[in-house]
């Protein structure tokens, strides 16, 4: 679809707070209760999910003032740092939703909320150098990560999720993802890593070393890239969002990720797909280590103590003779062992090595990711929904032909969401609602994860659009589903050829050519603006002039 389509038609609900100015900074979609609850500048708000009645109601939550004077004498600006920015939306129980705000200061964190606890990235002084995961709320002590650029240095967090190893509670583990300064990058001084982050959600630190502070902290890189020219490769450093696609196996969600490239030269954006097997090997294999300062880094030789650094408490790591029932049972020597190792030498690869998706050059930075699984005709196909910082949604799906390494990006919509450019600062999809949730500072937008029927009127059109979520039914495009009448139904994701899935739709060969003319007159010697909209983005559009006795095509 065109880029503008949204905003010309009218085809979003949006919503920018009573005042019209939100300035969102946190998003929770509660499919539960059916709300969906907003977080901004000094104000809660929250809104029905269909956004045919929005019963919208709203919580002014402003910062203790002695907090936003402090604020102000610090040197920040009282209107764009030192108000209440809310961080955090998290459902408490049943009946009631835990919220945060920076209160005056305004802190950049990821976090998830486990059994009563929450875990936090952030930087925990005014100046932001203080880095640290914290865990808090809860029954158990408070634990951080020791001040130490070994564990974090830099750090930008971008999310955190829990995600259990197997079905024994006690192993259940939660990830960060982010980026830092990377200490083993050698003479590339100030070289940015992607990490994925990971520790024992029943961590409690050490008896005698490590008292309240992370035991079983580790943490690998995660690698996207293309190849270059003589075998140097194109890396993408920056991670900028995440997703996790769960399926049934909630062990093993695929990790979407978007990253950019740090360089003044090339700007570049790519999705890899990483593996939760691959990850595992990653945290299973080699430790980091280095001898001294005049040595290289290298995977650690020696002998590494039990229980492993890095492993729960749990049934696997008690032997007969030798019960862990907490991290404070484990020898001193794990503990040092942990503190002075928390990066495993091997790095993490995206699946099949490479990105599924590559943009260079591009007038916009991608910067959220949402994923939906679609059954289709012929299979599951992965639609990836791309927030940009200009106010634009991709819709994206990359094919892979057979065997073969390369994959066929194609954009089944490109969407306009908000009148005037403005970041998408998230993304949120509801698969109950099949609707998408799109986050600005402008406001939040409500858009369907389909719209058949703008593909056009014809059984070739609806095929050629490749959208996995429509289908042609024997009258008209409309949304696939698996109990509609076989005999009529058409679609075409891969190869997009209406020629084999429309000819007994009452067409003839010349039937399958679905150019569609429209003729615009100009005046001479005068400027006239011409527009074509193309339905797809999969459609071709050609100009052509007039003439006498024939069309000539413009180019």
């Amino acid at each position: 679809l065109h880029p503008n389509y949204l905003v010309a038609t009218n085809r979003s609900s949006i919503f920018s707070g009573h005042h019209g100015q939100l300035s969102l900074t946190a998003v929770f979609l509660d499919e539960y209760h059916d709300r969906l609850f907003l977080g901004g500048k000094d104000v809660l708000y929250s809104l029905r999910l269909d956004h045919t009645n929005p019963d919208s109601k709203e919580i002014y939550w402003p910062p203790l003032p002695g907090n936003k004077d402090d604020c102000v004498q610090r040197g920040k600006d009282s209107q764009t740092e030192c108000g209440n920015f809310v961080r955090l939306l998290q459902p408490y129980n049943r009946t009631h939703l835990l919220a945060c705000g920076t209160g005056a200061f305004q802190p950049m964190c990821a976090y998830v909320y486990v059994g009563g606890e929450l875990y936090t990235g952030l930087t925990a002084d005014f100046l932001g150098r203080d880095s640290v995961i914290f865990r808090s709320l809860g029954g158990r002590s408070t634990m951080r990560t020791e001040t130490d650029q070994k564990l974090l240095h830099d750090p930008k967090f971008v999310a955190a999720h829990l995600i259990p190893d197997n079905d024994d509670r006690d192993n259940d583990k939660v990830y960060f993802f982010f980026t830092e300064k990377a200490m083993e990058a050698g003479d590339r001084e100030g070289a940015i890593h992607t990490r994925v982050g990971r520790l024992c959600a029943n961590d409690a630190g050490g008896q005698r070393v490590l008292v309240n502070k992370w035991s079983t902290f580790v943490k690998a890189r995660l690698v996207c890239s293309v190849p270059g020219p003589h075998g140097i490769n194109t890396h993408f450093d920056e991670l900028e969002g995440i997703f996790l696609l769960r399926g049934k196996d909630e062990k093993n969600p695929d990790v979407y990720a978007i990253f950019s490239t740090i360089s003044n030269v090339f700007q570049g954006f790519a999705v890899c797909v990483y593996r939760m097997a691959d990850i595992r090997e990653a945290f299973n294999g080699p430790f980091a280590h280095k001898e001294g300062p005049d040595y290289q880094w290298g995977a650690y030789e020696g002998r590494v103590p039990y229980p492993r650094p890095g492993v729960c408490p749990s049934k696997i790591t008690n032997q007969p003779g030798r019960q862990f029932g907490s991290t404070k049972d484990f020898p001193d020597t794990v503990l040092q062992f942990a503190r002075g190792h928390p990066l495993m030498w091997r790095p993490v690869y995206p699946a099949m090595r490479q990105p599924v998706l590559v943009k260079a050059n591009v007038p916009y930075r991608l910067k959220q990711i949402v994923v939906d699984r679609v059954e289709a005709e012929d299979g599951q196909y992965d639609v990836m929904f791309i927030g940009t910082d200009t106010g634009t949604v991709l819709k994206v799906i990359a094919l892979r032909s057979g065997n073969s390494l390369d994959t066929e990006e194609v954009t089944l919509e490109e969407l306009q969401v908000f009148k005037v450019p403005t970041p998408i600062t998230s993304l949120d999809i509801s698969v109950k609602r099949q609707a998408l949730y799109v986050g600005s500072p402008l406001g939040v937008a409500q858009l369907r994860l389909h719209r058949c029927e703008t593909y056009g009127k014809a059984c070739a059109e609806c095929c050629l659009a490749r959208d996995p979520y429509c289908a042609w039914d024997g009258t008209s495009c409309t949304r696939y589903t698996s109990l509609s009448k076989r005999r009529y139904r058409r679609q075409d994701i891969r190869h997009g050829n209406p020629a084999l899935q429309c000819m007994d739709q009452n067409l003839s060969v010349e039937g399958l050519d679905v150019t569609e003319e429209r003729v615009v007159y100009g005046a001479e010697n005068n400027s006239t603006f011409l527009e074509c909209i193309p339905r797809s983005p999969q459609a071709t559009v050609t100009w052509l002039l007039q003439r006498d006795d024939r069309k000539e095509e413009v180019r």
